[in-house]
């Protein structure tokens, strides 16, 4: 009998090897570098100020993950690198790999301890790591954001209720996507010049109001035919969501569209891995809590709300997609 091969658990177990590399290669510039055409690596070495075997060693770990091709001894982008890492396309994940190599990543070495304790690690933060943290953050939820503009059609609805997201982009995306459509932000106070800036600097102000409140008890009301609830449940107690949730349908016209963006820990025979990974992130990072897809539908059809599909968006969060009955 052939015996299985252990490629895939020797891949997991050095897969911060390959997380390291690519933090390093995206910090001194690697894949900048490449944005004008290819180069070898000695020409890496003197665009990126780095020593020629370093520059090598981090080339040669893109190329074996796909990032970069090796052509004649000559490095160029990927297509995906070049989209997402080069400096030319719509969204930039430099910030939010920063973020991982200087936040999250020091937090995983606490990991441990937090399996042993139950407890999430020290944040140990302070103003200039928020300013990493914030902008990570934020950038990532711009890719969120894009992928789902890519994969959900808003044009059929007019008037959209944004309830206690992070990141205005979701609603922007969706206005852009619809220049008949409104939007309206119910978050909390302190996001309100931060929503404001976003609106202003999209052309968007004309087509958005702002309402602040606290997520965990905003009633915002209204006949809407589409509302938003991105990034919220996993940051909430169960409690505390199935009255966000009965207070989004209150908000709802009958028969609107509810988008529910979050990650989940699903019931399927394979774990989708983002999901089941952030469920540690987030509780090592500060406790808060991925729920199973499964509990999550009970507090939708508690709360008025008939889930009809599910969006699983590529390196995103998936969005439950319900009716209002």
């Amino acid at each position: 009998m052939t015996k299985p091969a252990p490629d895939r658990i020797v891949d997991i177990a050095i897969g911060y090897m390959g997380a390291k590399q690519l933090f390093a290669a995206s910090r001194i510039g690697l894949f900048r570098a490449l944005a004008d055409g290819p180069r070898t690596a000695p020409e890496l070495a003197a665009a990126t100020g780095r020593g020629e075997q370093l520059t090598r060693i981090l080339a040669d770990a893109m190329n074996a993950r796909g990032l970069l091709e090796r052509i004649d001894g000559r490095y160029e982008l990927a297509e995906d690198a070049r989209e997402y890492l080069g400096g030319g396309g719509t969204t930039d994940l430099a910030p939010f790999l920063t973020f991982l190599n200087e936040i999250s990543y020091g937090h995983w070495l606490q990991f441990d301890a937090t399996v042993d304790s139950g407890e999430p690690g020290d944040l140990r933060m302070d103003e200039g790591r928020w300013a990493t943290f914030m902008a990570g953050v934020m950038r990532f939820n711009a890719l969120h954001a894009s992928m789902l503009a890519r994969a959900f059609d808003f044009s059929p609805y007019r008037s959209m209720l944004d309830l206690g997201g992070l990141s205005p982009e979701f609603a922007i995306g969706a206005l852009r996507a619809n220049p008949a459509l409104t939007a309206r932000f119910v978050f909390a106070p302190e996001s309100t010049q931060g929503i404001t800036d976003a609106v202003n600097a999209a052309g968007l102000a004309d087509r958005t109001s702002i309402d602040p409140a606290p997520t965990e008890s905003a009633a915002p009301g209204g006949e809407h035919d589409l509302v938003m609830v991105n990034h919220v449940v996993h940051r909430f107690t169960a409690e505390q969501n199935r009255k966000i949730l009965a207070n989004a349908r209150a908000a709802a016209a009958d028969g609107a569209t509810l988008l529910l963006l979050d990650f989940f820990l699903d019931d399927n025979e394979r774990q989708r891995p983002i999901d089941a990974l952030h469920a540690g992130e987030y509780f090592v990072i500060d406790g808060t809590v991925v729920y199973p897809e499964a509990e999550v539908r009970e507090w939708l059809h508690g709360a008025g709300w008939r889930v009809c599909d599910v969006l699983a968006l590529p390196g995103s969060p998936r969005v439950l997609v319900a009716d209002a009955v």
